[in-house]
């Protein structure tokens, strides 16, 4: 029997289950609410990427351990391998602002006003992720809208990732 979709809006921290879809559960301590609110900032992010060269425009919006939003856009430059990735700077933003702990990021992207696909992080923002998550937790949200998203552990889109305890 199919599971019907959750569409109560439950606030953070009561530990009430949601849908993300009408296949799967959300964690406990990710509510709809919360996913929609980081998929809302990371949209507001995504207008503010800098991209006069590719027009792929892409935000993320990243939740800290103290409930907390940073976010960030992709930020062009000529020479491509200056540009930074809308995740990379969040997570440096939140870094150099001293949150280290990490709970969620919501990621959106695309060309034009409408997002059409899901936007990945590549594999160096999943990198930079591992650092500072732990893989198994630490949840990344994939959005085309509030209503249209997909929640992937990181550890599913970076299985055998590289940390600091490969170097011990």
């Amino acid at each position: 029997m199919a599971e019907e979709k959750n569409t109560k809006l439950q606030p953070y921290g009561k530990k009430v289950p949601a849908i993300k879809d009408s296949t799967k559960k959300l964690p406990d301590m990710l509510s709809d609410m919360v996913c929609r609110k980081l998929i809302r900032a990371a949209c507001e992010y995504r207008n503010k990427a800098y991209v006069p060269y590719s027009g792929f425009r892409v935000g993320a919006a990243l939740l800290t351990a103290q409930n907390e939003i940073v976010g960030g856009c992709n930020i062009e430059n000529a020479a491509y391998t200056p540009t930074n990735c809308a995740e990379r700077t969040a997570f440096f933003k939140a870094v150099s602002e001293g949150k280290k702990e990490f709970l969620a990021i919501a990621v959106v992207g695309g060309k034009g006003d409408v997002l059409k696909d899901y936007c990945a992080p590549c594999g160096v923002c999943r990198q930079v992720m591992a650092e500072f998550c732990d893989p198994k937790s630490f949840l990344v949200i994939l959005a085309r809208s509030e209503d249209d998203y997909m929640i992937y552990t990181l550890e599913e889109l970076l299985p055998f990732g590289f940390s600091g305890k490969n170097l011990q």
